[in-house]
């Protein structure tokens, strides 16, 4: 593969072999500093517009936490940023694009750099729009064409097609909004809606009987298998939900013994499960040691600074928000209330603390490993744009 790039490029950088200029420095820069370097040369351009460069540059990018701001009244997104705890302090919360006051919007799952959105405007219907904030390309879906009857669950890529895919659970029997419903039959239960850009119809999985409860949860991909937090079930305890993405079937695993409401996340190709009690004063973290045989290992048990964090805002007392999440194989403690977010690493230490006027923020548990990798389905969509709307 590298030498296929090199061969095509001459003295990128004189004095340095092609090989480490392409594989070692390029491919390891982040994707806006990656654009500007294409501007110096066209040779430089057409080595890192290669598909095998960049698939390898996205492999190489961080898979860094999403923040989201919210607007004080209205609970829309205004704002995405991604939390990156190895940048210097006034660089840790980098914008990843602020979004139109025209367009109300929720950011509803991430996969390989691609965005999903719940989006609409006075006077459009709901529907799903798909963007890349790195490439600030953006369209909407044409499935689901009625998107209040439905509640994503979850975005994969099906390995087996190489296709972007949505999982959705439908929850109303009502008729869509336009009268143009594609599943006549109304089937409340979860649906699998095929390639981003396609027009065939979503096909009927049917689901568990919990799966209602899998809309109020933001899943961790581990093991191409999307895995929710634990939910109760009669006479079997609390059991994680598994959608194995190859085969798009629902299995189930044990989880851990929590004796509180949990949360799932993923760190480092590893299942992690997290609770805290009614006090917001501890954070129990277990880890799934065994996949295959279910052994779970309590890790952390983080006593959260809360008095320390509540005289950041001359003591107020407010609900802290509490998420769980990693950086490779670093494992983060974000606590949002109102406008602040705090930074608590797994000893307690209150690490860093941030603050936007006139937004709510949130860690909401999903993960943004930004991508270059050009998508064919994006100008096969409808109302497809680059560097417009909802990006401002």
């Amino acid at each position: 593969m590298a030498e296929a790039v090199t061969a095509a490029a001459a003295a990128l950088l004189p004095g340095f072999p092609d090989e480490i200029v392409v594989w070692e420095i390029l491919v390891r820069l982040p994707p806006k500093s990656l654009l500007r370097c294409r501007a110096v040369c066209r040779d430089w351009r057409r080595t890192t517009s290669t598909r095998a460069f960049l698939l390898a540059h996205h492999g190489r990018q961080p898979s860094l936490p999403v923040v989201c701001g919210f607007e004080k009244a209205g609970g829309y997104n205004k704002s995405i940023l991604a939390f990156d705890h190895r940048a210097s302090a006034d660089a840790q919360l980098r914008p990843v694009a602020r979004l139109d006051n025209d367009w109300f919007f929720c950011l509803q799952a991430s996969c390989d750099g691609l965005l999903i959105l719940s989006a609409s405007t006075s006077t459009w219907r709901p529907c799903l729009a798909v963007c890349n904030p790195a490439t600030r390309q953006r369209a909407l879906l044409r499935q689901p064409r009625d998107a209040s009857l439905f509640s994503l669950l979850g975005m994969y890529l099906h390995r087996p097609s190489g296709e972007y895919r949505l999982l959705l659970y439908r929850t109303s029997s009502r008729a869509s909004i336009d009268g143009e419903d594609p599943l006549p039959e109304r089937r409340i239960g979860c649906y699998v809606f095929f390639a981003l850009g396609s027009d065939q119809p979503p096909r009927y999985i049917g689901g568990p009987e919990a799966a209602w409860a899998l809309c109020l949860d933001t899943p961790a991909l581990v093991r191409d298998s999307l895995h929710w937090s634990p939910v109760q079930h009669q006479g079997e305890g609390r059991l994680v939900i598994v959608f194995d993405t190859t085969a798009e079937s629902f299995r189930q695993m044990r989880a851990p013994l929590v004796p509180t409401k949990s949360h799932i996340f993923e760190l480092d190709g590893k299942l992690g499960i997290y609770s805290y009690d009614d006090a917001m004063k501890v954070v129990d973290v277990w880890v799934l040691l065994n996949y295959e045989g279910e052994v779970w290992e309590h890790k952390y048990r983080v006593e959260l600074p809360a008095a320390e964090i509540r005289g950041q805002f001359g003591g107020r007392e407010g609900r802290l928000d509490v998420s769980v999440v990693s950086a490779g194989d670093v494992v983060l403690l974000l606590l949002s209330c109102g406008q602040w977010l705090f930074y608590v690493d797994v000893d307690g230490v209150l690490v860093d603390s941030f603050r936007r006027d006139g937004q709510k923020l949130y860690a909401c548990g999903l993960g943004l490993k930004q991508t270059l990798v050009p998508h064919a389905f994006f100008t096969a969509l409808e109302d497809y744009t680059v560097n417009t709307s909802p990006f401002i």
